[in-house]
């Protein structure tokens, strides 16, 4: 993903606006799918995946917040 700097609360919600488009769009499809199959192992790892993308997502908001 690429650098972007946030000035403003418009900057922000943005930036929140396209990290949940892209997660969505790769972690909850993968979620959708394994719903589908009806394997529970399936479903448990990608759930897990797209946790961890929230987490990533979020710790990357807040570094970004945080400055040096």
């Amino acid at each position: 993903m690429d650098t972007r700097i946030i000035e403003s609360r418009d900057d922000f919600a943005q930036y929140a606006i396209d990290r949940t488009n892209a997660i969505l769009t790769d972690q909850g499809s993968g979620l959708a799918t394994a719903a589908r199959s009806g394997n529970e192992a399936r479903i448990a790892e990608t759930a897990q995946e797209l946790g961890q993308a929230i987490v990533h997502t979020l710790l990357e908001g807040f570094d970004g917040l945080a400055g040096d």
